[in-house]
């Protein structure tokens, strides 16, 4: 019997079917008014000195591909390190990591670890792939750039040695800028003497 009226509910239905199918298609009632959702509270911001207490707390991993040859090390040797200042009121900061030859390079919200690299020029220069950041230290000064932003972040730094080194090339211009510590005065039977020819 229940199969009698299941069928007698499906036939009578068969038609309502058709029907629907074959109406035009009404627009889609509007929903009624209702109370728009409460927003999320936004996260607030974070002083800035909470900002910096995360960002120093938030570990860098090296990466433990990088490999470090003997030649790495001695330059790793030559970075100086501490608070660098720079133009614009900027600082620098370099602190040797647990690994040796690797490095933790931050400033103004940027943190590196990097590793050295081979230079053909023969300047000591930082790289950290991953994050796309390179320390270039010249022998007169040193500068921090993004090779994503494809800018300086931080430019004319000077560790006490480098600004000594600023003062030599000064008194005497023919310095070699990549010369990690003030050279004497260079005499070579090839340089002209400068002035009017």
């Amino acid at each position: 019997m229940t199969r009698a009226l299941c069928a007698m509910a499906i036939a009578a239905a068969m038609p309502g079917l058709a029907l629907a199918q074959a109406a035009p298609a009404k627009p889609a009632a509007k929903p009624a008014a209702t109370k728009p959702a409460a927003k999320t509270p936004a996260k607030p911001k974070l002083a800035p000195s909470a900002q910096k207490a995360v960002e120093e707390m938030t570990p860098i991993d090296d990466d433990p591909t990088v490999t470090l040859t003997e030649a790495d090390l001695e330059v790793a040797k030559k970075i100086f390190v501490g608070d660098i200042p720079c133009e614009l009121g900027a600082t620098v900061k370099i602190a040797p990591m647990k690994r040796e030859g690797l490095f933790l390079v931050s400033t103004k919200g940027y943190r590196f670890a990097m590793h050295p690299v081979e230079s053909r020029t023969g300047a000591i220069r930082l790289e950290d792939p991953k994050r796309g950041a390179m320390w270039l230290q010249l022998g007169n000064k040193s500068m921090l750039m993004s090779q994503k932003l494809g800018q300086r972040l931080a430019d004319e730094c000077q560790s006490p040695a480098q600004v000594t080194f600023a003062e030599e090339m000064k008194k005497k211009p023919a310095v070699n800028l990549l010369e990690s510590t003030p050279a004497g005065p260079s005499t070579t039977a090839t340089s002209k003497p400068s002035g009017p020819n």
